[in-house]
């Protein structure tokens, strides 16, 4: 990239510059005595053009919207749209949710984001024993079609796109939203959106599990089959790096965890014989934004790069959205404080700005009493117009990959693109990522444990918790769920029960137990029980008896 002469010339002043440099440090020594990001780069105090000697434009950059994505995978980024602008909401009740998203929808968020209570995202109704307590704490309790009914009111599916997060039961939420805009009128091929649907996460870094691995990957594929013949344009998968991170992972496991496991559902979809270039364009990644924020937006670079050369040299795909790396982002919620939760805003001011500088296609800004509470409608509009403001006012979307070019992000690319592709090599000697759940369990650990030994230490600043205290008043205005929405859903199901065609309810269950023993899809099956009002709990439970359930191995 750099003529020999020129670049000899850099690397001489660069070597004066260091001598300088140490002259400085021997009177005044700098605060540290080695800067690293959290990934254990060591950072060096200015980058210059031999540090990307060897740079090959078009294998490691090239232009926005082509081969390798490193810049983006549309050409004009967002000159042309910006980002999708989703608020990560749901609790309670199916009606108070619909409120919030109706709020949001009104205050110029551009998609939906659900999320679900604990005994949803398990697959127990909400009369069950094990969701006593539960009902509606986390996220908003579905156990019908019913619920998702009520959820969905005034909302025009045809117009806009709704991120479910979502895993074990993914294909029985996608059928319900499938029959719910079918009532609107909408058709499959119209309705927009996301099912995270990963479960390998799950297994490793969550636990929202209901499955074994077999079975829960042919429901993945189920799916994928499903949808690319009828939901053209809804997104499959949404292969989540964001609770990995949020269990305590660097930014590069984040990333070779993510891949790897984007790699076992490509395989298992090839291996049941789904073409790569018919499912591939509607795969979709979910990443966590974090502090580190050079390194975040280089991570996000270096993650499309090694997407899209995995995906031409492994899997031989040929169609370019094969081999585009979309995905969403969230702010970090385990960097947010219960202490001066004020500080907040800023922490996801700039998390949301390395997203958007990495290139994502899509954005939930957390809110600053997540820490505390599920947020309130105040904080909510606050994370809200973070993004807006990012969007509209400050500049950096005039441009596509402003940073791109940088001496030091483009190495610092390069260095998570070498430092991931060791940890994914690990992961393929194994055998794949379902064989590597308990070693990649294990380095998350590790990884956390070095994290909150530094903050205990004072070797990590966090704000307001080992630095700059303060008493703070206990904060007002928190939002709290109604113990009595528990009582409701019960009362709802009940009702339900009483006046749907049970006979109907009862073979369809039936049919569903007796596909789980064939090849068949079983995704059409799962959509007529929706219809008949089946439940949630209905569903998985005949799931669980006719293929057990995951019990967890404890990894230190």
């Amino acid at each position: 990239m750099f003529e020999n002469d020129k670049l000899e010339k850099i690397q001489a002043g660069e070597k004066a510059y260091k001598e300088k440099l140490d002259k400085l440090t021997q009177k005044r020594p700098e605060r540290k005595p080695e800067f690293k990001t959290d990934s254990e780069i060591v950072i060096k105090p200015v980058y210059s053009p031999s540090d990307i000697a060897n740079f090959d434009f078009e294998d490691k950059l090239n232009f926005p919207g082509s081969y390798p994505y490193t810049r983006g995978v549309q050409p004009n980024m967002y000159r042309g749209k910006h980002w999708t602008m989703r608020q990560y909401a749901g609790f309670g009740s199916a009606e108070e949710t619909n409120n919030r998203f109706r709020y949001l929808l009104d205050q110029g968020q551009t998609g939906l984001s659900t999320a679900f209570d604990l005994p949803t995202q398990i697959g127990y109704d909400s009369d069950h024993q094990l969701a006593k307590g539960e009902v509606g704490k986390v996220g908003v309790a579905i156990d019908s079609l019913l619920d998702m009914e009520i959820l969905l009111d005034k909302i025009p599916l045809d117009k806009v796109s709704t991120s479910m997060t979502i895993n074990a039961p993914a294909a029985i939420l996608l059928a319900m939203y499938i029959a719910v805009a079918e009532k609107q009128g909408v058709s499959q091929d119209q309705i927009r959106g996301t099912i995270q649907n990963d479960v390998i996460k799950e297994y490793m870094a969550r636990g929202t599990y209901i499955l074994p691995p077999d079975p829960s990957m042919r429901l993945i594929t189920d799916i994928f089959a499903y949808c690319a013949e009828n939901v053209p344009n809804w997104n499959t998968i949404s292969i989540s790096g964001y609770h990995i991170r949020e269990a305590g992972s660097t930014a590069v496991q984040e990333i070779a965890f993510t891949i790897a496991d984007g790699l076992a559902y490509v395989k298992a979809a090839i291996d049941v014989g789904l073409d790569v270039d018919k499912f591939a364009p509607r795969l979709s990644f979910f990443f966590n934004a974090h502090l580190n924020f050079f390194e975040e937006v280089a991570k996000f670079r270096a993650a499309r790069r090694i997407w899209a050369k995995l995906m031409k040299e492994r899997f031989g795909a040929k169609n370019p959205k094969s081999l585009m790396l979309r995905f969403h982002t969230q702010t970090a919620g385990v960097s947010l404080t219960a202490q001066q939760p004020d500080v907040n805003i800023m922490r996801t001011a700039y998390e949301a700005l390395s997203a958007v500088l990495g290139g994502t296609n899509s954005l939930h800004t957390n809110s600053r009493d997540e820490a505390l509470a599920l947020p309130s409608e105040e904080s909510v509009l606050i994370a809200l117009r973070t993004q807006q403001v990012i969007g509209y006012e400050i500049g950096v979307t005039d441009t596509v990959d402003p940073l791109g070019g940088s001496f030091f992000i483009e190495k610092l690319t390069n260095d998570i693109e070498e430092k991931a592709l060791e940890y994914i090599k690990k992961i393929d000697d194994m055998g794949g990522a379902p064989e590597a759940i308990e070693f990649m369990q294990k380095e998350i650990h590790q990884s956390a444990y070095k994290f909150q030994k530094e903050v205990e230490s004072g070797e990590k600043v966090v704000i307001g918790v080992n630095k700059f205290q303060m008493e703070s008043p206990p904060p007002e205005g928190l939002l709290k769920v109604d113990p009595e929405v528990g009582k409701r859903q019960k009362e709802k199901l009940e009702k339900l029960r009483s006046e749907r065609d049970n006979d109907k309810v009862k073979t369809l269950l039936e049919d569903i137990r007796k596909a789980a023993h064939t090849t068949d899809n079983l995704l059409p099956y799962f959509v007529e029980a929706v219809k008949a009002y089946a439940t949630l709990g209905e569903i998985c439970g005949v799931l669980r008896e006719e293929f057990g359930e995951y019990q967890q191995q404890i990894v230190f």
